[in-house]
């Protein structure tokens, strides 16, 4: 399969690498959080970060494959072309695919787990190995198995639970050992809404393939309810972070992330005047609005603490 390279760069297109960036935004908004509050090591962040990338691809592989089998992913479809709708790529290689990075992430996972805590056996660790499989079913099962969420309207709790919620305080935990506080909740939630912003455009701009397969939080909306609800989660993002801030010790420098909030309203404008294919450059833009939005939250609680 690998030695033949048209098949090598539909692998690598149907990894989707252009969706890295926000699946690290929350887990590298909560390792600097957790640097900027505690100790923390090296090798626990470079594992912290591979888990994350692997998971994310084994989400994308899963997902294409999941489409094709339920018949979803179909010709007239509004997204970019992939390695299984190309032809390129056979069911049997991208289960092949799906399973090298099963593997890759449960050993990146425990690994991560080892340099953090030093042991498997711990309350701490165990329940972490509980979450990463849990975290690795649901990356799978959002378009696979026999009833997956992904079509049910259900895609925007995952994309808040596990882009918000679990990679910013997961982050945060693996690398300090501990939760500061209840507000860790309100960054957490920043890119948990900007993430199910990303999601919500997809589905905005596939509304007329999608009205036949599958049901989106998008399509029960409608367009003009759907544009509002893109509205409401990024102010509703940026309020929670500009929140936590307010919690937090006032400095200037806290605030550095505003830097990005152009993008932000460049983003809903586009949203507000472009429909279908005209929606694509829309993704990439919130996608990387939401990883420099934290990069630079992040960036300014460390500049603080170590001017």
């Amino acid at each position: 399969m690998f030695f033949n390279m048209n098949k090598l760069k539909y692998s690598v297109r149907s990894m989707r690498l252009r969706t890295l960036p926000l699946s690290l935004s929350g887990v590298i908004l909560g390792i600097a959080l957790a640097a900027s509050d505690y100790h923390i090591r090296i090798l626990t962040v470079v594992f912290i970060l591979i888990t994350t990338v692997s998971l994310q691809i084994l989400s994308n592989l899963s997902n294409e494959l999941g489409d094709v089998q339920n018949g979803t992913d179909t010709s007239d479809r509004q997204g970019p072309e992939y390695g299984l709708n190309s032809g390129a790529l056979s069911i049997g290689d991208m289960k092949r695919l799906i399973l090298i990075f099963v593997i890759v992430s449960a050993v990146s996972g425990l690994l991560m787990i080892r340099f953090s805590f030093g042991t498997f056996f711990s309350l701490e660790s165990l329940c972490l190995i509980l979450l990463g499989a849990a975290a690795i079913n649901a990356a799978m099962r959002y378009t696979l198995g026999k009833n997956p969420y992904g079509y049910r309207g259900l895609g925007d709790i995952y994309v808040f639970t596990f882009f918000g919620i679990v990679a910013v305080l997961g982050a945060y935990f693996v690398a300090a050992h501990t939760l500061s506080g209840w507000f860790l909740l309100l960054p957490a939630s920043a890119i948990g809404l900007f993430s199910v912003g990303v999601l919500n455009v997809n589905n905005i701009r596939d509304m007329k393939t999608d009205e036949a397969t599958r049901v989106t939080v998008a399509l029960k909306l409608g367009i003009r309810n759907a544009r509002i609800y893109q509205t409401v989660l990024i102010a509703a993002g940026w309020i929670c972070a500009v929140v936590y801030c307010l919690f937090r010790y006032p400095d200037p420098w806290h605030y550095l992330f505003i830097l990005v909030l152009p993008l932000f309203v460049k983003h809903l404008h586009g949203i507000w005047t472009r429909s279908g294919r005209e929606l694509d450059p829309m993704l990439p833009l919130l996608v990387m609005s939401s990883f420099l939005f934290s990069l630079l939250f992040g960036l300014g609680f460390l500049i603080y603490l170590f001017r």
